[in-house]
């Protein structure tokens, strides 16, 4: 079964890389410029562990205490692994996040952002933080308006314990490819006008399972994949 389950991760892995390479090869990017985050919420630590024998990582966390727990799992791994915290945050959870992840992904109003500053250990590196952007305006959904992002962005900006490193969405599902790449193409703008800004801007985070090829094609450098490498998720729990 372990070594069945292995196998299977391993070649999913591999696939996903696949799928990356080729549509970076269709909009003449470097493989080098997208980064795979390999979405382990839900999943045991035991599939973490063979994904990362199999090469991978880098892992994303969608809820606080099922991440701290993973990370703690991990601590005295060998591998350089980062984890990265996307999910909602709640500001009573932020100190867990502070304390334990290496990025946050959805800082969408500056209380959090001052409380992961203020949270933040001394003895670690500043948070690498990505500001979320709610780009389909979906009231289910966390995230800013694009036109928000510049006042917040100059507020973390002055917070030395953070970095900001870009931005995040999660757009509204589409099925067609043209409408997923306009609906990504309005992050990119806004992208490329906080690297006009903030010259250690450089993470662009969008592109999920289904949509991974118009993300890349607009020009996401992080990719959140989940479904593809670990299969369907088990909310039982």
């Amino acid at each position: 079964m372990n070594q069945r389950q292995h196998s299977s991760i391993a070649e999913n892995l591999q696939q996903v890389r696949e799928r990356i390479a080729s549509s970076v090869a269709l909009c003449e990017r470097s493989p080098e410029e997208v980064t795979l985050l390999a979405v382990s919420k839900t999943k045991p630590a035991s599939t973490i562990e063979e994904a990362i024998a199999a090469g991978q990582l880098a892992f994303g966390e969608n809820y606080v205490q099922e991440g701290v727990e993973k990370v703690a799992a991990f601590a005295e791994h060998p591998a350089a692994l980062v984890w990265h915290f996307i999910g909602p945050l709640q500001s009573n959870k932020s100190r867990l996040v502070a304390e334990n992840f290496s990025w946050c992904h959805t800082i969408d109003r500056l209380k959090i952002a001052q409380r992961l500053n203020e949270q933040r250990p001394e003895a670690m590196p500043p948070l690498q933080v990505l500001i979320q952007v709610n780009i389909s305006d979906e009231n289910s959904k966390s995230g800013i308006t694009l036109d928000q992002v510049s006042t917040l962005a100059a507020e973390i900006a002055k917070m030395p314990r953070l970095k900001l490193r870009g931005l995040m969405a999660i757009p509204a599902p589409e099925n067609e490819y043209e409408r997923q790449l306009a609906v990504f193409r309005q992050m990119t703008e806004a992208f490329e006008q906080l690297k006009q800004q903030y010259p250690e801007v450089d993470t662009l985070s969008m592109g999920m399972t289904d949509d991974m090829p118009a993300a890349i094609a607009a020009g996401s450098t992080m990719v959140r994949i989940g479904t593809a490498i670990f299969g369907a998720r088990d909310y039982s729990k």
